[in-house]
């Protein structure tokens, strides 16, 4: 793993080029993304350069994504759905392609997250997972608006009032990411691009 980094243009303003210059905790997670992931994802070099917004929003993250949210909460792909959704909305194109990525290899569907990012409610998924884009779509657009009939329609799919939590939490911290992504120029990795775009060709039988 490289302690120096490529933070060439990341964005507009400067991140850090080495690892080493961090505080620990904020360098063992940048290293410990880069081993799981094979490169060091943009956003964490921008957010880096301020470590306590770091941790906050990377808290905040963790809680939402990481999240069991039960028999009746949202799975690792649907609350990728929600992101590649809301994020295409407010034209963010750090978050599409990164989350677009993650979502392709969580679904192993290598249409789905272009889908999704354009309209929704053409993709190839569920009436169940249409319904929550439709809200989390109103969360992002017109949140002023949401009522007791949005919930109902939630809860007709088989979403309780935690998983409503979860689409609206999900939607909103979304929204923070993708205005700042927006305002600072955030790049996009290349390997991000690729990412789950290709099926895996079967394993030979013998």
């Amino acid at each position: 793993m490289s302690e120096n980094l490529d933070s060439t243009a990341l964005c507009r303003y400067p991140t850090p080029h080495k690892l080493e210059d961090l505080p620990e905790d904020v360098r063992q997670r940048i290293l410990d993304v880069q081993d799981k992931a094979g490169f060091v994802p943009n956003v964490f070099l921008a957010l880096a350069r301020r470590p306590a917004e770091f941790r906050a929003f990377l808290a905040y993250h963790d809680a939402l994504l990481l999240r069991d949210g039960g028999p009746q909460g949202l799975s690792k792909g649907e609350k990728e759905m929600i992101i590649v959704a809301t994020s295409g909305v407010n034209r963010c194109l750090y978050c599409v392609v990164a989350h677009g990525a993650i979502l392709r290899v969580y679904e192993k569907a290598p249409l789905l997250a272009d889908q999704i990012a354009v309209n929704h409610r053409k993709a190839d998924i569920t009436s169940r997972q249409k319904a929550m884009l439709d809200f989390a779509l109103k969360v992002c657009l017109r949140a002023d608006e949401v009522d007791e009939a949005d919930y109902a329609t939630l809860a007709a799919h088989g979403f309780d009032a935690e998983a409503a939590w979860d689409i609206a939490s999900i939607t909103a911290l979304f929204g923070l990411s993708n205005r700042l992504a927006n305002a600072i120029s955030l790049r996009p990795n290349p390997e991000f691009y690729l990412m789950g775009r290709q099926a895996r060709a079967p394993k030979p039988t013998t």
